[in-house]
């Protein structure tokens, strides 16, 4: 792997792979407007505790500026810290780690050319026994298992938003239902499920719950906001869509083609 993702990565691509993880809506440093600043620290509260996602600028002290390539690659396919720290699935690496190489390496060459941020987030409040960060290498043996191949016979378009959705989008991550260790099994994900703070409830995002969303309305509220009802996206969509919406067209095309034609 080390040689593989040592490999120059392409900066103009990392900047679409940015976008499509959505990495500044939880690593934006909190009270300022530049969603570049990724100097972390905004609360993620869950049923676990309160999570502070870090400093991820290229900042040498405080962010990921001494970090390798195979140290970034191991914390998005492994969820593994520079120090051999069990990382917890607050970052969505159960997702990212379907991420492929190439991107992975391109990601890390755009967040680079990102300012540098001082500055270190809080440590994150968990509660007992979540606060036991070893017990996570035993999560990760219980809901870290292989997803299963794509089926044949699928469209360029439906495989990239596969890809798009299940991989660096994480959609699943919050439209999925978990059990009480926070796990999503494979086969629910995108039926829907609670908000990480416990306030309302993030939709199912199967072809039954989108009949009466055309794929260019999918598509457009992945641009605008705009629902098919004539209404606004708003709350943590209202955020994911500011990503979204830099997307290349064809993205958000493959994405509507994805979730219109089903998962399997």
């Amino acid at each position: 792997m080390a040689a593989e993702v040592s490999e120059p990565g392409d900066v103009a691509a990392g900047r679409i792979v940015f976008y499509a993880g959505g990495c500044d809506s939880c690593h934006a440093s909190p009270g300022q407007g530049d969603r570049l600043k990724l100097g972390g620290g905004a609360p993620l509260a869950t049923p676990f505790g309160v999570f502070y996602p870090p400093n991820i600028s290229p900042d040498v002290k405080d962010g990921i500026g001494d970090w390798s390539a195979t140290d970034f690659a191991n914390a998005l396919h492994a969820g593994v810290g520079q120090g051999g720290e069990q990382l917890y699935p607050a970052f969505p690496y159960p997702s990212y780690r379907l991420m492929t190489m190439k991107d992975v390496r391109d990601l890390f060459a755009y967040l680079k050319t990102l300012p540098p941020v001082a500055g270190k987030a809080p440590e994150s409040k968990l509660d007992f026994p979540f606060n036991i960060r070893r017990a996570v290498g035993l999560w990760k043996l219980v809901y870290l298992g292989a997803p299963p191949p794509a089926p044949a016979g699928k469209s360029e378009a439906w495989l990239l938003g596969r890809y798009l959705v299940e991989g660096p989008g994480h959609c699943g991550e919050c439209h999925s239902p978990r059990d009480w260790l926070g796990g999503v099994a494979w086969s629910r994900r995108l039926q829907g499920g609670p908000l990480p703070d416990g306030k309302g409830k993030a939709p199912a995002l199967t072809p039954a719950n989108l009949k009466n969303w055309s794929k260019d309305d999918i598509a457009e509220a992945l641009s605008s906001s705009l629902m098919s009802n004539g209404d606004l996206l708003g709350g943590a969509m209202a955020e994911v869509v500011r990503d979204t919406a830099e997307l290349p067209p064809p993205y958000r095309a493959a994405i509507a083609e994805y979730l219109k034609g089903g998962r399997e």
